[in-house]
């Protein structure tokens, strides 16, 4: 199954993703803190990220971004609770495969997750 990179600033959101996907077999490493997740990263293959717009330091984008640097080929899915055209478009630009509005919908998270990972090839 795939290495999951997940960073949101609100842990009982980490905490969920975490354990639905730990129950189809995927490897989750759940970060609240953006510095964390990105030391993490640097030193961890990984699969896909699935990084909330806004966090407490960095946006999402910008955590995308640092992530792209370290690691080309991660997939990405963009999570949040503020949608607008402006973060869609930059997290599409950014090659972000997924964004989703929060709350999501445990059915909808595997099935983008499932999304994701199997366009990888």
């Amino acid at each position: 199954m795939a290495n999951i990179l997940v960073l949101d600033d609100e842990v009982d959101a980490v905490v969920l993703i975490r354990k639905v996907l730990r129950k189809k077999g995927h490897e989750v490493h759940a970060f609240s803190e953006e510095e964390e997740a990105l030391k993490f990263a640097r030193s961890n293959p990984l699969d896909l990220a699935i990084l909330d717009m806004k966090l407490k330091k960095m946006s999402g984008i910008q955590v995308l971004e640092e992530l792209r640097r370290v690691n080309p080929g991660i997939s990405a899915m963009m999570l949040t609770g503020y949608p607008t055209v402006e973060t869609a478009k930059e997290a599409v630009r950014l090659g972000a495969a997924q964004y989703c509005v929060k709350p999501i919908e445990i059915d909808e998270l595997e099935e983008k997750v499932a999304e994701v990972l199997a366009s990888r090839g």
